[in-house]
Order: structure tokens, then sequence, then C-alpha cells
């Protein structure tokens, strides 16, 4: 369901103090994650770091992982009196490029698929997600019932991508941890993973967030131009942990 994402949101401190996450299971990354590079698809520039940026560094040193990037972002700010959309697509395009090389993905392990911010074709997303992906491998993206409605079409379009492949999907939440409390009825907390990072992972994490600056700094000074991720909505994802939905 698409959500207005207004206002602060649920605050990180209730986050901390809710006890569930300490007895979910631990995803298991012995498995597919070792065998064929997992399909990382983020709805737009940044997506990828903020859900399962720590996964990927992990996994960094081993069969790695591939990204697929559905939009460039360039509608992150509509009214910028500094950037043009075009602009924006470029250093989105760029910013992706420097905060995947944080987390040891290579130039050459991102796709960018060139769907318009805010109007993705779900149906060719889901023939293009069907050419890449193959029986048991990990497809990550955002969960379709995430909110915004870029990450619910990508949600919707990877699922039946795996369903026609055999690949399996796992799914996190962005913009669930602003709208959504504790125990919330409408996630599916039953399906949720924990996925326990490592130091080195929770800091390449923060300095992929980083490289970000078109949007947890301010483009400039008209409102038109303020940060898309300021400081609270960050601290969602300074966890030394991240989840995931799986089937």
């Amino acid at each position: 369901m698409v959500r207005p994402i207004v206002g602060a949101g649920t605050d990180e401190q209730t986050w901390r103090a809710w006890r569930a996450p300490a007895t979910w299971p631990v995803l298991d990354l012995e498995g597919s994650a070792r065998t064929a590079p997992p399909l990382v698809v983020a709805p737009h520039p940044d997506d990828e770091v903020l859900g399962v940026g720590g996964l990927v560094a992990m996994l960094a040193g081993g069969v790695g992982a591939e990204i697929a990037v559905v939009t460039d972002g360039e509608a992150s700010h509509p009214g910028s009196t500094v950037h043009t959309p075009a602009e924006l697509a470029g250093i989105r395009r760029a910013e992706t490029v420097t905060a995947c090389g944080l987390l040891g993905v290579a130039p050459s392990a991102i796709v960018h698929l060139g769907h318009p911010d805010g109007g993705i074709d779900e149906s060719a997303l889901t023939d293009a997600l069907t050419t890449r992906l193959t029986p048991g491998r990990w497809c990550v993206t955002t969960w379709h019932g995430d909110g915004h409605p870029d990450h619910e079409a990508v949600g919707r379009a990877a699922a039946v991508a795996c369903r026609r492949t055999g690949a399996t999907l796992l799914e996190f939440p962005v913009w669930t941890w602003h709208w959504a409390e504790p125990d919330d009825r409408e996630v599916p907390w039953h399906r949720a993973h924990r996925i326990d990072l490592t130091d080195a992972a929770r800091s390449a994490k923060r300095d992929a967030i980083d490289a970000f600056r078109s949007q947890i700094l301010p483009l400039g000074p008209a409102p038109a131009d303020a940060a898309i991720l300021p400081p609270h909505v960050l601290a969602r994802f300074a966890r030394p942990y991240e989840t995931v939905f799986v089937p």
C-alpha cells in the first residue's frame, strides 16, 4: 500500500528498544549467497546501500553481488533550484559507483536499467530481471509493501521474475521503518531474518551512505533542495544488523 512519507516517522530509539529482532533467525550466508552472486535490485540509487549495504560488503570477499539500479533517482528533488533532473541523474549514477566501490563492488557489476523515476514499467522490469535470474539465485530487493510506489513496483516485478525462474526472493524494508511501528500488523515480521553485520561491514556501509551527498546533504538553501535523508532517517540504517523478509 502506497503511503505518504511525511513527518519524522517512528524514531530510531523506539526501534532500538524493540526486543523482537533479537529473536529473529539469522540469515544463512553459507548457502545460495556463497555459490552465486545475489542480484540486488535498487529502485533508486542508494536503496541498495540503505537496505543491504552491510550484506553486500560481507559478500565482497567471496562470491560478491551484482547491483541493478532501476531508476537514476532524478525525481528526488523535483523543484530543485540547483540541479535539473538530468544533472541529478548523472550525479546519482556517479554516487552509486563510488558507494558500491566502497562495498567492494566493481563498476562492471553495476547495471543501470534507466527506468523513469516515479514511472517504472513493471512488465519491462520483470522481463529484464527474468533474464538475469536463475534457479536458487538470491534476488534481494525492496519489500512490495514498503510504502513508496517505486519500491513496491520493483518488489512486485522481482516477485514475478523469481516465480518465473525459481530464484529466491529476499525483500528488505526501507521506508517501512518510517511509517510502521514495532509489532505493526501490516508488516510480515514473521518472515523477518536478521543479518548480523561485522564491524568492517558496518564501517563500509557508513562510508557508502556518506557517498550519496546529493541525498544526505542539502543541494542548496531552498526548501526544495533539502536533504532527502536527514540524520533521523539515516539513524535507522546504522544498526548492527539488517533485515530481510524471506519466503
